[in-house]
């Protein structure tokens, strides 16, 4: 789905099954009345069952809900109290809110990712929160059982566990595990760097490549530098 609004820069989503027995991702977009600016979100459930479903479409909703004044570490919160009243689900998420004339604050917790593109350059904005990134960082032996297995979630995750960042690029990427371990980072440049490309193409090759998950992009357009019809709302 490719969606437009004035004032704002144009996103994309996608989202497939892929080989699971149902679709446990969730996107959400929130723009308020005002023009304070959109919040971008992006969940993955843990497990593939209706629970699972369920949390990530409410922490998605949660967190794209939150005032982007509050930034996106308050929208994570935000998302795992809506989760821990209204589910006995667990997802992983990751919130976009803009920040300067043109960039985005991320705060995330397990292995949903944030990159940046810029029409040519994909620049990975997020490191998961995994088993085999723990034991990376340490210089330790990794297996690939350790990639699948997520250190912090929505329901789960304490303040100071929550990964934050920023990004000056107006061109942002969010995905599930579904979409970035089967392309990686090679793979998703050659698909957005193809004309017209967006979510759709990718998630479609992500499965095309053998994805076994369920697969999912939100997909916001960088901002022609030479714009005058469109500024991207700033945050007071």
């Amino acid at each position: 789905m490719i969606t437009t609004r004035p004032g704002y820069p144009r996103w994309h989503t996608a989202s497939a099954q892929g080989p699971r027995s149902l679709n446990a991702d969730a996107v959400a977009a929130y723009a308020p009345a005002g023009g304070s600016g959109i919040a971008f979100a992006l969940a993955d459930g843990v497990g593939d069952d209706p629970a699972a479903a369920r949390a990530a479409r409410i922490a998605a909703a949660a967190a794209a809900r939150t005032s982007v004044h509050k930034g996106p570490v308050a929208a994570v919160l935000a998302a795992q109290r809506a989760v821990r009243e209204q589910t006995l689900g667990d997802a992983v998420l990751v919130v976009a809110m803009p920040a300067g004339p043109g960039g985005y604050r991320i705060a995330w917790v397990g292995d949903a990712r944030a990159y940046a593109w810029d029409g040519t350059t994909l620049s990975r904005l997020t490191t998961d929160h995994t088993l085999a990134e723990f034991f990376r960082a340490r210089h330790q032996p990794v297996t690939p059982r350790m990639e699948h297995v997520v250190t912090t979630s929505v329901r789960t995750a304490g303040v100071h566990e929550i990964g934050t960042t920023e990004s000056a690029t107006t061109g942002l990427l969010l995905t599930s595990d579904g979409v970035h371990k089967p392309l990686t980072g090679s793979g998703i440049r050659a698909v957005l760097a193809q004309p017209g490309t967006g979510a759709a193409e990718l998630v479609d090759a992500a499965l095309s490549r053998g994805g076994s998950d369920n697969a999912t992009a939100l997909y916001v357009e960088p901002l022609e530098v030479d714009s005058t019809t469109v500024r991207f709302p700033v945050a007071a």
